[in-house]
């Protein structure tokens, strides 16, 4: 019998079918996004929920942080903070930056988990030492606060900083208000009223009422 060149024998555990398992997967993901988002298709949110269940089914983390954000907010399923939890950790366990921040913010809260904020640390530091701005302030609120970590104001600066660098608002703030007490850093009213404008150049309102509190004072002009 004859067989064409480009048939290939693959036992059920080769790279190559998990290669192709992967592709599919990661198409199956970029759907579940297009149904999402309405790009290219009509918008569908169960649509969306069904390809990335396919897709995290198959171990694709982008999927399985999108099922989980979904779960979480009740969009094309119905809303289970313990589901999206499940899906969050899959991703996250794969070093997903983002799922890592939500199942951190989960465990910062009880939401869906079983409220740890050593838990919280943990995974928010995963997640900030892959840059992740929200996962850095949210780690410096717990040094602020020595919540799961040892309490430590030059800690919770230096990932403020870190924040505050990538244009986080209220990391800007938090910064901001350690300038002004000198705690963690060395007391600036120049530097905190610097980090204060940079967080109220975008909206941020108690950026702004301090700023007009300390003009009042005449810290600044």
């Amino acid at each position: 019998m004859h067989l064409p060149s480009n048939i290939f024998w693959i036992m059920n555990d080769s790279p190559i079918r998990k290669a192709a398992g992967q592709s599919v997967a990661n198409e199956q993901c970029k759907a579940g996004v297009m149904f999402l988002k309405g790009a290219g298709v009509e918008q569908s949110d169960t649509k969306a929920a069904r390809c990335f269940r396919k897709a995290g089914g198959q171990g694709d983390a982008e999927a399985q942080y999108y099922l989980g954000l979904m779960y979480a907010n009740g969009r094309g399923v119905k809303q289970s903070n313990t589901k999206a939890g499940q899906w969050y950790r899959k991703a996250a366990a794969q070093g997903y930056a983002a799922a890592q921040y939500h199942l951190g913010s989960m465990y910062d809260t009880g939401d869906g988990v079983q409220q740890s904020y050593a838990k919280a640390a943990q995974w928010y530091r995963k997640a900030a030492e892959q840059g992740h701005a929200a996962a850095q302030c949210n780690l410096g609120v717990l040094y602020a606060q020595g919540l799961g970590v040892q309490q430590s104001y030059s800690e919770a600066a230096k990932w403020y900083r870190k924040a505050a660098g990538q244009g986080l608002a209220n990391a800007q703030a938090n910064l901001a208000v350690m300038y002004y007490s000198g705690n963690g850093v060395k007391q600036s009213y120049p530097e905190a009223v610097q980090w204060f404008c940079k967080a109220a150049e975008q909206g941020h309102m108690e950026a702004i009422k301090v700023l007009e509190l300390m003009k009042a004072q005449g810290l600044i002009r």
